[in-house]
């Protein structure tokens, strides 16, 4: 009997994503409260502003910190592709500056029990995602649970946002430590990269990354690299208060300026000379496949 992994490589092989594929960024924190989902849609707001078509999965189970920031509630989520036949185009709300955004709903429970159709039917309109979109960021929840894991495995660039509180750090560093566990967790296939939110000044973002780095290098051997600081910013809290992205209501913003370098240094050609885009069916197999070695 064929088990679901593999039914799964057949339906892609059978279906091959459009080239060329999307780019995949997987935004995640050891803890809650650092600024994770402000710097997913910021991040679009300036991948938008660079000319790229930019779809966010909010992948925050249970919370929906994405869709008050854009200050919209969408009539569909990700259950609704998954179990009510809904198409791909029917589950994206288009938000300020033309950004998709995609609620996870929590239709990534329970996929390893989809049928062979089912996942065919998935697989094609998830692949429509790569010629939608020119990447697609992916908003986990944070922390350690085994959803996140899972997103954080499946992706080739994971971006860590952390504050230079103690306990963020430390959390931060048990996230990267479950992540380096991972039996399908591939650092040669995987770029790690942290951004120091909420700082006070640059030295103490570059502090924090310094001690993250330490550690994750001496006990895990597991290579990260650093994009840049977020300052406090009385404009990016003001934004927050009036559901906005601080990136289109104060472009002007030390926050704003901060995360409109780091779009270009995740855009910079350099950086990215070893980067494989792998797509979002490609993606999403990993998911699944692993979710049914589990079951």
């Amino acid at each position: 009997m064929v088990d679901q992994a593999e039914q799964l490589r057949n339906v892609i092989k059978l279906n091959p994503p459009p080239k060329p594929h999307a780019r995949v960024i997987t935004v995640t924190s050891g803890k809650g409260g650092v600024g994770k989902s402000n710097t997913s849609i910021n991040l679009a707001c300036q991948f938008r502003k660079l000319g790229k078509r930019v779809i966010i999965l909010d992948a925050d189970f249970g919370l929906a910190n994405i869709e008050i920031m854009f200050g919209t509630v969408p009539k569909h989520n990700l259950c609704d592709l998954i179990y009510q036949g809904k198409n791909i185009t029917d589950i994206i709300t288009w938000g300020p500056m033309d950004i998709g955004f995609i609620s996870g709903g929590s239709g990534i429970a329970g996929l390893s029990n989809l049928s062979s159709e089912y996942l065919n039917y998935i697989v094609r309109n998830l692949a429509k995602l790569d010629a939608i979109a020119d990447i697609i960021i992916i908003d986990t929840g944070a922390g350690i649970s085994d959803a996140v894991l899972d997103f954080l495995v499946a992706s080739g660039e994971i971006l860590v946002v952390a504050t230079p509180e103690p306990t963020s750090i430390t959390d931060s560093y048990s996230l990267l430590k479950a992540l380096n566990r991972h039996p399908r967790f591939s650092r040669e296939d995987s770029k790690i990269m942290v951004i120091a939110n909420k700082v006070s000044d640059l030295t103490e973002g570059d502090t924090m990354y310094n001690k993250l780095e330490t550690v994750a290098n001496r006990y895990l051997k597991l290579p990260v690299s650093f994009l840049g600081s977020v300052p406090r910013d009385r404009h990016l809290e003001e934004a927050v208060m009036q559901q906005k992205p601080v990136s289109m209501q104060s472009p002007n913003a030390k926050s704003s300026v901060a995360y409109e370098r780091i779009a270009y240094i995740l855009m910079d050609k350099e950086y990215n000379k070893s980067l494989v885009k792998r797509g979002m069916a490609a993606f999403f197999s990993h998911i699944v496949a692993g979710n049914k070695k589990m079951g």
